[in-house]
């Protein structure tokens, strides 16, 4: 590790701690009452994002470029070592098992610290040819357009806003009680646990579900952004190359090793899928994210936008390798206010959205990496049974 490089992560080390301390002593609020936000307190809270946002932005260059070059390369060094180990695990089980961890790996750092973040716009300065959110395409199954379309507009637009925001339950659990009971939120864990282990397949289809292509009636008035031949094109099209590349041709190459590379590619996309799944869960379902009626979004200020993001997402804490490994998801109140940012950047603003939001009086929501994922489990299962279990959707 070079002297930047060290010098980065005793600082990531440092804002981390300091994030962690002010919600531990109180100085960050961990609860919201609820009050209304005045117009006023959101047009300060505008200004204060917004000039932390601009400097920041102003700041964004060749080092955040740099980043990202590293991590692809540590990327794709995965992915070849990963796939060689496979064939490997002939002479040695063991090689198997590290090629299964490699290209596992590769598969994550693909899909978050690259992909969700070049989706999103943060690196088209460099003018890459292939790291640019119009050409991308990732490592799973679910295709780049398709999810910008539900997760970059509707998702960040609408975030936790109900009957707007698809992401919320993925139209598969009962979170609120704005949602009615129906008998199989009963077993809603168990819908939870096969949603994680299939969860790049529920990405790709998300949108076809909520555009009700293949099941369901359609939506009177509903305008969709394509049509069902192109979602069915793109569903498939993508799929079907994800399965052959990883359920046939990298089997073929190996010969003889053909099983053990197929089932090695099955558990590299397993652990991967579990992986993403449950960093996303825990940056929007936790117990203390807040979710908003239809209204909030009618002339909805530029502030009260930031506001309701920070009150509808959650943030959790870790070593650096496991920051990187969510691809800075841990941050996700600050992805959600500044989508557009460079997210190894998260952790330096971390701190000073967190002072932000205590001089406004607002919940700043923080905690453990297990504190988060047991809350998620918590919500999963009070919402599995009928009647008021406290939580509604509100205005701002």
């Amino acid at each position: 590790m070079n002297d930047q490089q060290q010098q980065y992560k005793q600082q990531d080390q440092r804002q981390q701690t300091a994030v962690e301390n002010a919600v531990a002593a109180g100085q960050v609020c961990s609860h919201s009452d609820d009050r209304h936000f005045s117009e006023a307190q959101a047009s300060a809270l505008a200004a204060d994002l917004d000039a932390l946002a601009d400097k920041t932005r102003a700041e964004v260059g060749v080092a955040d470029s740099q980043y990202l070059l590293r991590i692809l390369q540590i990327q794709r060094l995965a992915a070849i070592s990963g796939r060689i180990l496979l064939v490997a695990g002939f002479w040695s089980a063991w090689w198997w098992v590290f090629g299964v961890l490699l290209l596992a790996l590769a598969k994550i750092l693909d899909n978050m610290e690259i992909g969700h973040n070049v989706l999103h716009g943060q690196y088209d300065f460099m003018n890459h040819p292939y790291l640019n959110s119009r050409t991308f395409e990732w490592d799973i199954a679910c295709d780049a357009k398709s999810w910008q379309r539900t997760h970059n507009f509707e998702h960040h637009t609408y975030t936790n806003v109900i009957g707007k925001d698809r992401d919320f339950g993925y139209g598969l659990l009962r979170l609120s009680d704005d949602f009615r009971w129906r008998l199989q939120n009963s077993w809603q864990i168990v819908t939870y646990f096969m949603l994680s282990t299939l969860f790049q397949w529920g990405v790709s289809y998300h949108e076809m579900a909520a555009e009700r292509v293949f099941f369901g009636r359609k939506k009177a008035g509903r305008v969709a952004q394509v049509t069902d031949a192109e979602l069915k094109k793109a569903f498939f099209g993508k799929g079907g190359r994800q399965l052959l590349k990883d359920y046939l041709l990298f089997p073929l190459l190996a010969g003889p090793m053909f099983l053990p590379v197929l089932l090695g590619n099955f558990l590299a996309n397993l652990l991967r899928n579990w992986w993403t799944s449950t960093i996303i869960f825990c940056g929007h379902f936790t117990a203390q994210v807040h979710i908003f009626k239809p209204e909030v979004c009618e002339n909805e200020s530029r502030g009260h936008w930031y506001y309701r993001q920070m009150l509808g997402s959650s943030n959790f804490s870790g070593p650096h390798w496991f920051h990187i490994l969510s691809g800075h998801l841990s941050c996700q109140i600050e992805h959600h206010l500044f989508p557009d940012l460079p997210a190894y950047r998260y952790l330096q603003l971390a701190p000073q959205v967190a002072a932000i939001a205590n001089k406004h009086g607002i919940p700043y929501h923080s905690g453990s990496f297990v504190r988060q994922y047991l809350s998620v489990l918590q919500r999963i299962l009070r919402y599995s049974v009928p009647g008021s279990q406290r939580q509604v959707a509100t205005t701002l």
